[in-house]
């Protein structure tokens, strides 16, 4: 599709949030110009301010529930690179019509915007939810289950409309199936803080963390890096069997989440010796949880090239340096 010398214009939605402001601060770093859209409504302004000094960085406030925004904000784009959603399966179970409208017609509405303006490739974050209850292990891009929350509904139905645009309308899109994503920038605090954060912050004030089951639980905890390495691989690739497809997006192991508080308390120790003794809640299972998570990164290794710089303990480590330098 291009070559590395080559400057173009990329949107990421969604661009003040965890992830698409790494994506962001990526991209700059390579001299390319970015328009970050975002409504704040999980973002954070404060994500994105090192970037507004910088000439290649656009900011477009907006919601892509509205479908003029969209199209204004994908003028003059190259790449889209989807971040904008609302995460978290127990926040889609609590308001599944919330969910619905950003994670699906504000998806529609930014695939129909891109489709008019006449992107080059459009990238958006998939979710390893989609895998639902199937069992298998590791999970591989062809088989999935039933989704066992709304979100991973909403997460599915964007997999089925990229599929429909790319064949009706001849669009390039590709998926990107994230798998627990964790690193720098990623928020610990509110209702649905992903785990890792959460934690990192509760250790930090010597509060007990809250396991929910036994901790036998497992995932395929995956270092932002990975995933930034992988959405720069798509936009990247001409390997046309490596569009119009999804790609496992991880590093390819799994950490129960006793092993990921363990160390966790190990690196945060380091930093303050009473962590080590901050005890561990069990408490209940959580509704619409898959037990355990392992992606095969097989095809995208095969197709992207994927290599996989960072390890979880490698990735982990990073983040708690990361938070205990910031969050203090």
């Amino acid at each position: 599709m291009t070559s590395s010398q080559d400057k173009f214009t990329i949107l990421i939605t969604g661009g003040a949030g965890f992830i698409g402001s790494n994506l962001c601060e990526h991209f700059l770093t390579k001299g390319h110009n970015v328009v970050c859209l975002d409504n704040f409504a999980t973002g954070h302004r404060s994500n994105i301010e090192p970037f507004f000094k910088n000439s290649n960085f656009t900011l477009f406030e907006g919601d892509i529930r509205n479908l003029e925004t969209c199209q204004q904000a994908v003028k003059n784009v190259d790449y889209v690179l989807h971040q904008a959603a609302l995460g978290s399966v127990p926040r889609s179970i609590k308001d599944p019509i919330t969910s619905n409208d950003v994670n699906v017609s504000g998806f529609l509405n930014m695939l129909v915007a891109s489709r008019d303006a006449g992107v080059k490739r459009f990238i958006y974050a998939a979710s390893s939810s989609t895998y639902g209850d199937s069992e298998s292990l590791p999970k591989v891009e062809e088989i999935i289950g039933k989704p066992l929350s709304p979100y991973a509904i909403t997460k599915y139905v964007n997999e089925l409309y990229a599929e429909i645009f790319g064949r009706t309308y001849g669009m390039e899109t590709i998926g990107l199936r994230y798998f627990n994503v964790f690193g720098r920038r990623q928020d610990p605090n509110g209702a649905y803080a992903a785990v890792i954060p959460k934690f990192v912050l509760q250790l930090m004030k010597h509060e007990s963390p809250v396991i929910n089951g036994d901790g036998l639980y497992s995932r395929d905890f995956t270092y932002i890096d990975n995933v930034v390495q992988m959405n720069e691989l798509a936009i990247m690739t001409t390997n046309k069997e490596s569009v119009n497809t999804v790609f496992n997006t991880a590093y390819g192991d799994r950490t129960t989440l006793n092993q990921m508080v363990n160390l966790l308390k190990g690196y945060l120790s380091s930093y303050d010796k009473a962590i080590a003794d901050v005890p561990i809640i069990y408490g209940p299972k959580r509704v619409g949880d898959i037990p355990h998570s392992l992606a095969s990164v097989e095809k995208a290794k095969r197709l992207l090239d994927y290599q996989p710089k960072f390890s979880f303990d490698q990735g982990l480590k990073e983040a708690v340096d990361w938070y205990w330098n910031n969050l203090k």
